[in-house]
């Protein structure tokens, strides 16, 4: 049977309207959350900044990812260029973002060089623990899954954390950064940044358990990102961040994967009960920033711009899957 095209006419012009009506009185869509402010966190020794990101409608018992800037960055570039915020979306999972400030350091570099800065109660390491036991009492996060993760001078602050509050952390990452108290064993932040310093693989470890004395474990999982063609932070960094943690841990330094992932060399340490300890990315010829990949695709995230660099593999991602946020 056929029609007229004058009989279709109103049935399409109906049709029409129906749509148009549909997306007029359609419900407004949830308003996207946005990074916060929080203050009042606590004595906040070392006078940071807190920001924070809660996906709407988060439940409790979700975990808290601490993301730590790099030099001359702030918290919103942070958390848009990593591409954090939009994980904590997909994944559902909240973001504390601690902020520096010119005050404590000109580049806006967390201080992870000095002593009155990276000791357990003191300075910008015990306001970095405030923010977190503030996220997961608002929040209701579960305090079994707390992270920590950094680049550059974010990542020295990573591994801080790690050594000085080990029992508040379930694992970190540490991008282009550097191993816990390397500036007392090099005498200087540059002879660490640009040299390496050198320790044995106990004095390391060492170093960790006098952070936390007495202190029996369970201690952090540590992921490193680093690029093989970075000047700023070298990668001799890389290798003392692996000797510190692996000995911290009770595991050898003999790899247990080595494969490649996107191209690059991904190596996985044991410890004497078979789980991942120390997870490593080299970044053939990435110079000095944080990995990302942006695009739509499952595995892609963050923006490409000063210090964030398109490698076509996404740091934040990496680790999201290694901490099982999603």
């Amino acid at each position: 049977m056929t029609q007229t095209r004058a009989a279709l006419r109103p049935t399409v012009l109906t049709a029409l309207l129906a749509a148009l009506l549909s997306v007029l009185l359609a419900p407004a869509p949830a308003s996207a959350a946005s990074l916060q402010e929080v203050t009042g966190f606590g004595s906040n020794p070392g006078a940071l900044k807190m920001y924070r990101y809660v996906p709407d409608g988060l439940p409790a018992g979700r975990p808290v990812v601490v993301a730590l800037h790099g030099c001359t960055q702030n918290a919103a570039g942070y958390a848009s260029g990593t591409g954090w915020t939009t994980l904590a979306d997909r994944w559902g999972f909240s973001v504390v973002l601690p902020q520096q400030q010119s005050g404590n350091n000109l580049g806006q570099c967390f201080n992870w060089f000095e002593s009155a800065d990276i000791g357990r109660g003191r300075g910008e390491a015990a306001s970095v623990a405030q923010m977190v036991d503030r996220q997961l009492a608002d929040v209701s996060g579960d305090r079994s899954r707390v992270y920590v993760t950094g680049l550059s001078a974010g990542g020295g602050m990573t591994a801080v954390m790690m050594a000085a509050y080990p029992e508040k952390f379930a694992a970190g990452g540490v991008v282009a950064g550097l191993p816990y108290d390397c500036a007392q064993a090099a005498g200087t932040a540059y002879v660490c940044m640009f040299v390496g310093a050198t320790q044995t693989p106990a004095q390391w470890g060492d170093r960790v358990r006098a952070a936390r004395p007495g202190y029996t474990g369970p201690w952090p999982a540590l992921t490193v990102f680093q690029g093989t063609a970075d000047y700023t932070v070298r990668p001799a960094n890389m290798t003392a961040l692996v000797d510190q943690w692996t000995n911290v841990h009770g595991a050898d330094r003999t790899a247990d994967v080595a494969d490649t992932v996107a191209g690059y060399p991904h190596r996985v340490y044991r410890g004497p009960a078979g789980n991942a300890v120390v997870e490593t990315y080299s970044l053939t010829g990435m110079g000095h920033g944080q990995p990302v990949d942006p695009g739509s695709g499952d595995a892609q995230c963050g923006a490409a711009g000063a210090y964030f660099l398109d490698v076509n593999l996404c740091a934040a991602y990496r680790l999201g899957k290694a901490w099982q946020l999603g």
